[in-house]
């Protein structure tokens, strides 16, 4: 059974947006923290930044495109718990994992990530995000900032980013388009892999997909 993604019905057609906005929350730790800023204040300053990066014209050329995608990557990894990230997508069989795995899948899985959001953003649409409120969570320790962005169109789409704070920054674990959570939508697919299907086996074949979407850049 090969990785094939299949996103459910309404994540789709949003895709591009989704992964604009997705590496916006994940630009976050390494600028906007030094104050110290709420959850809210944070992704308003990556996604600023981001899209400022999107709009610049070396980003649409190829040949040009190198410098710019190399310090987007520099800072999604030092802002994204992926350790978090993984164990949410895996769910309950996490537990089953061995610490050498948790940490391959976590390495494997976020390369898939950023090659597969990487590749989907191609450049500025006049997109424009509005920042709709904030709920925390009863014990404090996560955060759930809402959004709206609209189109070029007009189109509005509802984008929400879970986020929980971890060594002194905020994070984000999750993001929300029109309902649908990317954990919950990669989940459903580890889980079926892993019916039939041992950790090793999982990692192998997001391995597989992550050199796949790489070659396609």
């Amino acid at each position: 059974m090969r990785l094939a993604f299949p996103w459910r019905r309404g994540l789709a057609p949003a895709f591009p947006l989704l992964a604009a906005f997705l590496l916006a929350a994940l630009f976050t730790a390494g600028h906007a923290l030094a104050a110290d800023p709420g959850p809210r204040q944070t992704l308003e300053t990556a996604i600023t930044r981001v899209m400022e990066e999107i709009k610049n014209p070396d980003w649409v050329n190829p040949a040009t495109r190198g410098p710019l995608r190399q310090r987007i990557e520099d800072e999604v990894y030092h802002a994204f718990d992926f350790g978090e990230f993984s164990s949410r997508t895996v769910g309950p069989r996490w537990r089953s994992f061995t610490p050498e795995q948790k940490k391959r899948f976590s390495q494997a899985f976020a390369d898939l990530l950023l090659n597969t959001y990487l590749n989907k953003i191609t450049g500025y649409n006049g997109e424009q995000v509005a920042y709709t409120g904030e709920t925390a969570s009863q014990d404090g320790k996560r955060v759930e900032v809402r959004t709206v962005v609209t189109m070029k169109d007009g189109k509005k789409t509802p984008v929400n980013y879970r986020m929980l704070p971890k060594d002194g920054s905020w994070r984000v674990y999750d993001v929300i388009i029109e309902n649908i959570s990317l954990v919950k939508n990669y989940r459903t697919q580890f889980q079926d892999i892993l019916n039939s299907a041992t950790p090793d086996q999982l990692i192998a074949r997001v391995m597989e997909k992550a050199n796949e979407v790489r070659a396609q850049q």
